[in-house]
């Protein structure tokens, strides 16, 4: 029998791979040291992965990455925040990381057309949240500057943590209990950190987090331009 595709849910997790793997890509000949530039590039790959099945699953993989205009894009605003300074980058991976695993390992148990991706994708995803953890747990409790540095980079990205447990059409998940497990992983990761949780709020009128809406920050524009202009210059072009 087959499963019926919900499109929605397919673009919003589909986007939220997708976007954050260029923002990983950006890192490419910048990173701090050559082996993190490698583990970069591998977590960029393994989300383009899952962006390719999940956009497939949706329609053209290739017609939704690359001809899609800025507000048909589902992705979480988190996601497409630039990559800042590498804390920054860290703290934005931990935040993201740790919703996917949780959300993965929920979606593999489950009946449904997304168990097979997640049920290969949560072993990605449980290395990318490994990986945060343990850069959090590093620069938090290295230097002075390491320790500012991830505070104020907690403290800019916590504002856009509460969209990923926001209702998405198709995709069955107890929000709830999906953002307490959350809360509890993050807070446990920051304090060993000798990090602060911080206190400003995740949901509400007054909080960002409008990207399942279609609705981006000014920075994702220009990530967009750049990640369509080879296509858009060439359509139809293959090689």
């Amino acid at each position: 029998m087959t499963v019926a595709v919900p499109t929605t849910a397919a673009l919003a997790l589909g986007d939220d791979a997708l976007v954050l793997s260029h923002r990983l890509g950006e890192w490419a000949g910048h990173a701090p040291v050559l082996e993190e530039e490698v583990a970069l590039a591998n977590i960029a790959l393994d989300l383009l992965g899952q962006a390719r099945v999940l956009l497939s699953l949706a329609g053209d993989e290739d017609e939704l990455a690359y001809l899609r205009e800025e507000r048909a894009f589902r992705n979480l605003q988190l996601v497409e925040q630039p990559n800042g300074d590498f804390a920054h980058t860290i703290v934005r991976q931990l935040y993201f990381s740790t919703y996917q695993h949780l959300l993965y390992a929920r979606l593999a148990t489950a009946e449904g057309p997304f168990a097979p991706l997640a049920a290969k994708a949560v072993k990605e995803v449980a290395y990318h949240r490994d990986h945060a953890e343990q850069w959090t747990l590093r620069l938090g409790d290295g230097t002075d500057v390491s320790h500012e540095r991830m505070e104020r980079a907690g403290e800019a990205l916590w504002r856009f943590t509460g969209e990923m447990f926001r209702p998405v059409e198709g995709l069955d998940m107890d929000a709830q209990e999906l953002e307490a497990a959350w809360l509890e992983s993050v807070t446990s990761v920051l304090s060993r950190a000798t990090l602060t949780v911080p206190e400003g709020p995740r949901s509400g009128a007054w909080t960002a987090g409008a990207g399942r809406q279609g609705l981006h920050t000014e920075s994702f524009g220009r990530m967009l331009a750049e990640m369509q202009h080879l296509h858009r210059s060439h359509p139809g072009a293959s090689w």
